[in-house]
């Protein structure tokens, strides 16, 4: 189609260089998901939301939040995460994507400047382009880096507030952020410290309130969680203090403007929230962790202390060469590509969950060694 022509040679040009993505079906065990806790498919989080439909609970909202599209399981979940989180209000959204994107296009002004880790989630990227600040890229989870680039914007005249936005878990690498000596950074030069919580809610910390859970509630500090991975359902939270939740809905034009998310979406959150806080899950995700993490390193996964192990491949073409085999073999490993990853890093990302055991991580250690021959 010639009106076309320039999307139709840029997907040619992806195809030539092996990085044309494509849909395909959801089969073999489960290695790729983001449903840490298997909570997604549970029979606990489908029993709640069945007595939420019982007990009249609307599929869809019917409008934006400032029309009539505001519901009761929203003010109640938004009632309830502050208080197991630790923070002092919450607003609700229908994806990560749309918490980041509407939170760093609204709350960031002119005159100030953004700090954002190289590698952190695109829906930053995104929220920061719309900003009417200005952003820097800093080096990965380097504290160090993230003093000198401020200072360097204060001595140049930088005089706006200094906001550092990272993941406290990365989706890639299953590193983890230097959150305490962020936070100092932040504090030292009067800024906000924004954590991305989406890998790490549910999975670490006390009652799965995340890595960021010693840090919640303070002044500096504004966390968002997501509740599309080891909470087994959708939206975002941002958490933060109550002039945050104020502001982003009288300013976030992500917000003002979205159709509410479904309320029954936000009562199987709120339900997702009481199952997090019991230990078995994720007692035996961290036993599967340290099992995993054993049985892959000598296969070249990275010991990353996560439930994420990413085995680094290097080239594009080989690493989808080894997913296709290995997906073949029944286990759903999928490649990852620039420019999700930087430039000579595509790799296998392997995902620990609870829909898979032990003895489906060891058949999948074979497959590995098969793929490769």
């Amino acid at each position: 189609m010639a009106v076309l022509e320039a999307q139709a040679r840029d997907l040619e040009m992806l195809k030539g260089m092996d990085r044309l993505r494509r849909l395909i079906p959801r089969d073999g065990f489960d290695f790729s998901s983001n449903d840490y806790l298997g909570l997604a498919a549970s029979d606990e989080l489908r029993d709640d939301v069945e007595l939420a439909l019982a007990r009249g609970v609307p599929v869809g909202s019917g409008g934006s939040r400032l029309l009539r599209g505001n519901q009761e399981e929203h003010e109640a979940l938004e009632a309830e995460a502050p208080a197991f989180f630790g923070c002092e209000a919450s607003l609700f959204f229908s994806s990560g994507f749309a918490a980041n994107a509407t939170l760093l296009s609204t709350l960031p002004q002119s005159g100030d400047r953004i700090f954002v880790d190289e590698l952190i989630h695109a829906s930053c990227h995104e929220g920061v382009k719309l900003s009417r600040a200005t952003a820097e890229r800093v080096h990965h989870n380097n504290a160090q880096a993230f003093a000198e680039a401020i200072d360097r914007w204060r001595q140049g005249g930088g005089s706006g507030r200094a906001w550092i936005v990272v993941e406290s878990l990365y989706s890639m690498d299953g590193d983890r952020a230097p959150l305490a000596d962020l936070l100092q950074i932040a504090e030292r030069n009067d800024g906000v410290l924004i954590i991305d919580e989406a890998h790490a809610t549910g999975v670490f910390g006390p009652q799965g309130r995340g890595l960021a859970a010693p840090y919640e509630g303070l002044e500096h500090v504004i966390t968002v969680r997501t509740c599309g991975k080891a909470l087994g359902c959708e939206g975002a939270l941002v958490c933060g203090a109550r002039l945050v939740r104020d502001f982003l809905i009288n300013r976030g034009r992500g917000f003002i403007f979205s159709t509410a998310p479904s309320p029954l979406m936000a009562a199987a959150v709120r339900a997702s929230l009481r199952l997090i806080g019991l230990e078995d899950r994720r007692e035996r995700l961290h036993q599967l962790m340290a099992y995993g993490q054993e049985k892959l390193a000598p296969l070249g996964a990275t010991k990353s202390g996560s439930q994420i192990l990413p085995v680094i491949v290097g080239a594009d073409r080989e690493t989808m060469r080894l997913a296709a085999r290995i997906q073949a073999a029944g286990f759903d490993v999928r490649g990852i590509r620039p420019p999700t990853v930087p430039q000579g890093t595509s790799r296998l990302r392997i995902s620990l969950t609870l829909n898979i055991d032990k003895a489906a991580i060891d058949a999948l250690c074979v497959a590995i060694r098969d793929a490769r021959r």
